[in-house]
């Protein structure tokens, strides 16, 4: 049985919700000296560079940007298997900033939890706010992002797979069904 596949974000659509997605925490935010984004490890990352520049594009500030890894926090490491951890990179003070944690896909909101775990490691920010592309429903818990690029209802066998250009080098986020 071959899966089916079907695109739900072209490239230029994937770079208008990007845009739409920092235009709204822009404006959420007022005082942009206090934000700073947090990508979660993989996909987070990159988004959350995409952002800053299309911030720094519409608003002429620079936004700091780090990266964090969950791997050690997350409670489901014996279900997912070995990883190596990636690097969590904070090159910025997290305490009194309202911090955007940046993530590609929330599901059930395990990996929302392990990074709201890890934050709380490195500082006590005033505020954490939550910016996904894709919203697929299926909460275990009660986390919701601030910002979503785009609500898409799935059956829970179903897979998001989003793709950057700076991983795999196209821009694009598919729903694969198998038959």
């Amino acid at each position: 049985m071959s899966p089916e596949v079907v695109e739900i974000l072209s490239a230029d659509e994937l770079r208008r919700t990007l845009t739409r997605l920092a235009s709204q925490i822009v404006e959420r935010a007022g005082d942009l000296s206090r934000l700073m984004l947090l990508g979660i490890h993989t996909k987070g990352v990159p988004l959350a560079e995409t952002l800053a520049r299309q911030i720094e594009v519409l608003e002429q500030v620079e936004v700091p940007v780090g990266a964090i890894d969950i791997t050690f926090y997350r409670d489901d490491l014996d279900t997912i298997g070995v990883r190596t951890p990636a690097k969590t990179e904070l090159p910025f003070d997290l305490s009194g900033k309202t911090v955007v944690l940046v993530d590609d896909v929330i599901f059930k909101g395990r990996t929302i939890r392990a990074a709201l775990n890890a934050v709380n490691d490195y500082g006590r920010p005033e505020a954490i706010w939550l910016a996904v592309l894709v919203d697929r429903g299926h909460r275990e818990l009660p986390i919701h992002p601030d910002f979503t690029g785009k609500k898409l209802p799935t059956a829970k066998e179903e897979q998001v797979k989003v793709y950057l250009q700076e991983i795999d080098g196209r821009d694009a986020v598919e729903l694969i069904t198998r038959s």
